[in-house]
């Protein structure tokens, strides 16, 4: 696979390998995300949930409980951990040794999921622009960091977004964070593009076509494209009717160099990761 430079990266949970690319499924324990199929409210649809996941070969869960759509609504720091700890208290209870990852851009968040449910790695929309300390937080944790290019807030990253050079711009903008994350010690960082963040459909497309010059920064690259509206919007169709197109879309970052693929559909990113590892196989 294209991920094949990257060997893996190290969690407390021990090295995750990413010499094949990872399936990392998504479990929101909001009452408003976006994809109505990926909102778990109760313990049994949580359990199931993170069973589901694992079953269909997800090697990673992304639980987030604060809703990054547009316009969400704002959610305190106390119900965003409450919500988290409800969810992870039954995730544990399941798999002890499951790797986690936080969706959250919060600091004391972070440090409180990582410190009392050993979670493995922190998933930041803002990276460390909604929270000036997580930078700080994430070095002293010492746990891997997914950093996502986001312009703007989840309030208003999708009032008529604008760029001069999309892609100059957002290198630049990971280029400078890279240097402060290493200036503190951090270690593991993942890099996602932030696809439907800040960013009309044709950027989002702009920003799929040059997935390949992400290479430079020599890091792992996340890509969290599923059910989002740069498919529907496009192809017509709601979140519900997108899972063609996520498959598509996944398929292609796959063979561009995506290393993690971040989706509500587990089976289906699974079976993508495994029919280009067997058509490469013949190939290499």
């Amino acid at each position: 696979m294209n991920s094949a430079c990257f060997k893996y990266i190290k969690s407390n949970h021990g090295l995750l390998d990413l010499s094949v690319p990872q399936v990392m499924g998504i479990l929101n324990v909001t009452p408003d995300s976006f994809y109505a199929g990926s909102r778990m409210q109760t313990e049994k649809d949580i359990a199931m949930r993170a069973e589901e996941i694992i079953a269909e070969g997800g090697t990673i869960i992304d639980i987030g409980a604060y809703s990054s759509r547009p316009n969400a609504e704002h959610v305190s720091t106390k119900d965003e951990i409450d919500r988290l700890s409800f969810g992870l208290d039954v995730i544990r209870k399941i798999y002890p040794d499951v790797l986690i990852s936080v969706d959250t851009f919060r600091a004391d968040v972070a440090e409180y999921c990582v410190s009392n449910y050993n979670v493995g790695i922190i998933n930041d929309i803002s990276a460390g622009e909604m929270d000036e300390r997580m930078f700080a937080t994430i070095a002293r944790l010492g746990v891997p960091y997914i950093m996502m290019h986001m312009k703007g807030t989840p309030q208003n990253m999708q009032l008529s977004p604008s760029y001069d050079d999309l892609i100059k711009e957002v290198f630049l903008y990971f280029a400078e964070k890279i240097q402060k994350l290493r200036d503190l010690g951090a270690k593991d960082i993942i890099l996602d593009p932030g696809f439907g963040f800040g960013k009309s459909v044709d950027h989002n497309y702009e920003l799929m076509a040059h997935l390949e010059d992400f290479r430079v920064f020599d890091l792992p690259l996340l890509i969290g494209i599923s059910r989002k509206s740069m498919i529907y919007r496009y192809l017509g169709g709601t979140p519900e009717t997108a899972l063609n197109g996520t498959a598509v879309l996944d398929t292609f970052a796959l063979m561009k160099g995506a290393n993690i693929l971040r989706v509500h559909d587990v089976k289906e990113a699974v079976e993508a990761v495994k029919l280009l590892s067997k058509l490469r196989s013949f190939s290499e």
